[in-house]
């Protein structure tokens, strides 16, 4: 329903109308619209983010001067969370198109998928990547930076 209503050319006011109006256009389902594809992309994304902050928090090196532990388990943090939220954006990119062009044309996500390689081959993976690091990998960067912040003030160590 927000989708709908941040179509410029939109004549619903608010989400309520917006999905009232899928309602009774296209019924019941239509309500659950994009929900495989949102689902497809939202599993894999943050499985790929903890995988790669697991992977890194044990091959990151640790500094060896004591005098210097704060700032680099900083720097650590800042490389795993940063790196965890680039790759679950990169690698969920294609299915962020597939749910957005399912919005545009109404179409199944079989469906959607054929017209994607058809029209523009696997090209469209990489279709929107600059705002879906923005909207992706800030955030989860952010959630696993300051979990280590969180976890290192319960733990009573620096970060």
């Amino acid at each position: 329903a927000t989708i709908t209503i941040q179509d410029p050319s939109c004549e619903l006011r608010n989400v309520r109308e917006a999905l009232m109006y899928i309602y009774q256009t296209r019924g019941l389902g239509g309500l659950w619209h994009g929900v495989s594809a949102g689902i497809m992309k939202t599993v894999p994304k943050y499985i790929t983010a903890v995988a790669v902050k697991d992977y890194l928090e044990v091959h990151l090196p640790h500094s060896s001067d004591p005098s210097n532990q704060k700032s680099s388990n900083m720097l650590r943090s800042a490389v795993k969370s940063i790196t965890a939220g680039v790759a679950g954006a990169v690698l969920t990119n294609p299915l962020d198109v597939l749910r957005n062009e399912m919005f545009k044309t109404d179409l199944s996500l079989a469906n959607t998928f054929r017209k994607l390689l058809k029209e523009e081959g696997w090209s469209f993976s990489a279709r929107g990547m600059t705002s879906n690091m923005t909207a992706v990998a800030i955030p989860i960067a952010v959630t696993i930076f300051m979990t280590d912040v969180l976890t290192g003030l319960n733990l009573k160590t620096s970060i």
